[in-house]
């Protein structure tokens, strides 16, 4: 058996193995992504040789197939499409929501052309990139104005630091919360200079609370989703039309956080009643943020609606440029808003709209589709089954809601799940889903339509022919 010293002094040089790897690497591979790769793979067999683990002298034919397999790892993009089999529709973790595909034309459009990001068409001056989108979410919305940030955390951040940088903020502390990321209401206030005032209890906060707690030194109310989480039973919170009566009697500002803003009522569907952006406005609200991917369905940012002289002076604010959006969340976020003029019609193309109000029998004809493709391929190897399941809406929104749902689900007969798991998430199109009650879950809410056949030749090439990766 080979010693350490004599398994070091026989590593291959890097000059060499390129020049042996010439005649099995694609011609347009760039030299640098080659060398850095052999380079990784002999720093990688000398690191486990110096750990003390057995390590076998490699031949070359087996060098040549370490190299080419790095080599293909470092040419694929670190950032990658994915299979959602997980279920959960608005996936923090996965990019939250979907584009429509006249939204995806549309970055297209923005990325490949000179637009008129910041010129006027009318005036052929320099014109506000804010006003390509202002108008449309005023008409949606019913309010005077509105801004587009680069995300609601920024939004919150902003309008804090604008409007009560420097005086107190009543917040219910049934409120305060914390979300994915640690983003922390608190932490967001402490950052914008306002004084955080903590009101009523856990679960309950009443009108009182706040009004004992106005001072002079009182600039705002502030309303806060709890996104991704529920107090229930013994509860109370105000509604947005006594906090504004509250606030404009005490001449104060009225804010609310709406976390994940919805422009259709989707209770209809079956899921919990969450309140539109429009009636929140229509209550009076003095200024109101949310999210624009999560139930809107659009790319991220963060829209700030609510009374002309209130945004105007956010829009003021040099803390604006830093967080202002691009030409490609503009170009997606306006072809999205834009749907909602027609609220039928935006219910099947915006992808998140559609995942959510799906019926339960349709995911099942998707989940008996893929059946079809794949159980007699596999059948020696792993059992596939139709189960029924739940899905999650996701991104903080209607927390802890089950959707009923319909999924594919794998019993591998040589293999362990976890293998099979890990296996799934190294395919040049990672399949992610997930492991419960010893299955390999794939929920068919979140998979595609277009998606099915990908699927099913992943399933086939994996089971039927052995890991193909």
């Amino acid at each position: 058996m080979a010693t350490q010293h004599d398994l070091l002094r026989n590593l291959p040089k890097v000059d060499e193995c390129i020049k042996r790897l010439d005649q099995f690497v694609e011609p347009e591979t760039p030299p640098a992504i080659v060398k850095l790769a052999v380079q990784r793979c002999i720093e990688e067999q000398r690191r486990r040789i110096l750990a003390g683990e057995v390590v076998d002298e490699l031949s070359d034919i087996a060098w040549i197939q370490l190299f080419r397999t790095e080599i293909e790892k470092q040419k694929r993009p670190n950032f990658r499409r994915v299979i959602n089999g997980t279920g959960v529709v608005i996936h923090t973790n996965l990019g939250r929501s979907l584009l429509s595909r006249k939204a995806a034309e549309a970055l297209m459009q923005a990325g490949a052309h000179y637009s008129n990001l910041e010129f006027s068409l009318d005036t052929g001056k320099r014109g506000s990139r804010y006003s390509l989108v202002e108008k449309i979410i005023c008409d949606l919305t019913g309010a005077e104005a509105a801004l587009v940030v680069n995300n609601n955390a920024a939004a919150v951040l902003l309008v804090l630091e604008t409007l009560a940088r420097g005086t107190e903020v009543i917040v219910s502390r049934g409120q305060l919360v914390e979300i994915g990321g640690s983003f922390r209401i608190p932490d967001v206030m402490a950052k914008s200079g306002a004084r955080l005032i903590e009101v009523g209890a856990t679960n309950r906060t009443h009108l009182f609370d706040y009004e004992r707690a106005i001072t002079p030194e009182t600039s705002m109310l502030l309303k806060v989703h709890t996104s991704n989480f529920r107090i229930i039973g013994f509860t109370a919170e105000l509604s947005a039309e006594e906090m504004v009566q509250l606030a404009h009697k005490h001449g104060v500002l009225v804010m609310e956080d709406l976390g994940s803003g919805c422009l259709v009522d989707l209770s209809r569907f079956g899921l919990p009643r969450e309140p539109t952006v429009q009636e929140i406005v229509k209550a009076g609200v003095d200024v109101v943020t949310f999210s624009g991917d999560k139930l809107l369905g659009g790319p991220q940012a963060g829209i700030i609606v609510g009374k002309r002289d209130v945004i105007e002076r956010v829009k003021k604010n040099p803390l604006n440029r830093a967080l202002r959006i691009d030409k490609f969340t503009l170009s997606s976020l306006e072809i999205i808003l834009r749907e909602y003029f027609d609220p039928i019609a935006a219910l099947q193309n915006i992808p998140t709209l559609a995942m959510l109000t799906i019926s339960a029998d349709k995911i099942k004809k998707r989940a008996q589709a893929l059946l079809r493709r794949t159980s007699k391929d596999i059948a020696d190897r792993c059992v596939l089954s139709l189960m029924s399941t739940v899905s999650r809406v996701g991104g903080g929104a209607m927390p802890e809601y089950n959707l009923p749902s319909w999924a594919v689900a794998l019993q591998p007969q040589d293999m362990s799940l976890n293998a099979v798991e890990t296996d799934f998430r190294q395919l040049p199109v990672p399949l992610i889903g997930r492991i419960e009650n010893d299955k390999f879950i794939m929920d068919m809410r979140t998979i595609q339509e277009n998606e099915i056949a990908m699927v099913a030749d992943i399933l086939v090439g994996y089971f039927g022919k052995g890991p193909v990766l």
